[in-house]
């Protein structure tokens, strides 16, 4: 066997599959079972969406998940919700844990609701959590985060004054705005982890691009694109600002009403864990997502990751799900390996231990 390297396996989650933490782990099986005696460091990876829970908690000693209880689900039905206490104060929030996309039973952009967010949010709170990272990404619903906002006291009334029920397609009744009851933000501040750049209205906007993957019909969007534009008029900012439109536009109510910072969720983690200074200090560098194609070259964590290992003159693998597009270094697509999109999502596990010990093969 040539001479030793160090690995470190760093991947974003398996979206409706594995989370990064057990990606990295199957992974790191499969290269050890090939060149046993590597040093091999796992670094799950996130960009605010789904797994930035599990990431964030491998990447910072100290940190402790704790329950929320149950909360409500994107389509109203109980959900377990959880943060995560970081030392020092902060709490991080995921919105796909309590309201994603996989958590529908139909898919209903209308009538979804962020509310179990802003429920954990309020434990995290009332657990004396000084500062909040909120991971935006994987939202089901299109509700410019008033469902979550509700939860923490935001009261939206129709014109007769009624509190107006949960989802953004009723907002287009929105009258008016009452925001007596709404807690504060942490005094810390609020960071919302997000991986778009969209506005909150318009053809590149949050109704437009994403309503339809949250099963939204043309009629339906634009009445969404109306819906937020209404919330827009009420709270008074901008809509037109980077990043306002992630997560249905939840950043946009959280920027709104209690002054939240949107930022990159792939760096914010990728500095949280450490990640350029393990590249450096690294021989391969391996990563991957579920499918890589031109988009993850374009922002996304395995194109942030290929890039810094550049940088740093790092090799690089990369294993996805499926490999749509050109890879730098190695690359192992478990579709190829499984035999079809089927055969991989039924046992992804172990063809990432196969493609990490194909990935530790081609090493040396």
């Amino acid at each position: 066997m040539s001479s030793l390297r160090s690995v470190l396996i760093a991947p974003d989650s398996f979206k409706g599959s594995l989370g990064a933490a057990e990606v990295a782990a199957a992974i790191a099986r499969g290269w050890l079972s090939v060149r046993p005696d590597d040093h091999v460091t796992q670094l799950p990876q996130a960009d605010g969406g789904e797994g930035t829970l599990d990431a964030i908690e491998a990447a910072v000693p100290g940190a402790q998940r704790h329950s929320a209880g149950m909360v409500t689900g994107p389509d109203g039905r109980p959900t377990p919700g959880e943060w995560l206490e970081l030392p020092g104060g902060t709490a991080v929030v995921e919105l796909a844990q309590a309201s994603g996309l996989p958590l529908m039973t139909e898919l209903d952009a209308g009538g979804s609701t962020t509310r179990g967010l802003g429920e954990v949010i309020r434990a995290a709170l009332d657990a004396g959590a000084t500062s909040l990272l909120i991971g935006l990404g994987g939202s089901a619903s299109t509700d410019a985060g008033t469902g979550a906002l509700a939860a923490l006291g935001l009261r939206l009334l129709d014109a007769n004054g009624e509190r107006l029920p949960d989802g953004g397609a009723r907002l287009t009744r929105l009258a008016r705005v009452d925001r007596s009851d709404l807690l504060p933000p942490p005094s810390g501040g609020v960071i919302l982890l997000t991986d778009v750049t969209a506005p909150l209205l318009g053809p590149t906007g949050a109704a437009a691009v994403f309503g339809p993957q949250k099963g939204a019909t043309p009629a339906d969007v634009e009445n969404l694109e109306l819906a937020l534009a209404t919330v827009a008029a009420h709270l008074g900012l901008d809509p037109a600002g980077s990043g306002l439109g992630a997560a249905g536009g939840t950043a946009y109510g959280f920027v709104a009403e209690w002054a939240a910072h949107v930022v990159s969720g792939a760096d914010h983690i990728a500095e949280l864990s450490g990640l350029d200074e393990r590249i450096a200090d690294s021989d391969v560098m391996i990563t991957g997502e579920g499918r890589f194609d031109e988009q993850s070259l374009t922002g996304k964590v395995v194109g942030q990751i290929l890039g810094r290992a550049a940088r740093h003159g790092v090799a690089t693998v990369v294993i996805a799900g499926a490999v749509q597009t050109s890879a730098p270094g190695h690359s192992e697509s478990l579709t190829e390996l499984a035999g079809s999109p089927e055969a991989a999502m039924a046992e992804t596990a172990r063809w990432l231990e196969v493609a990490g010990a194909n990935a530790a093969r081609a090493a040396g």
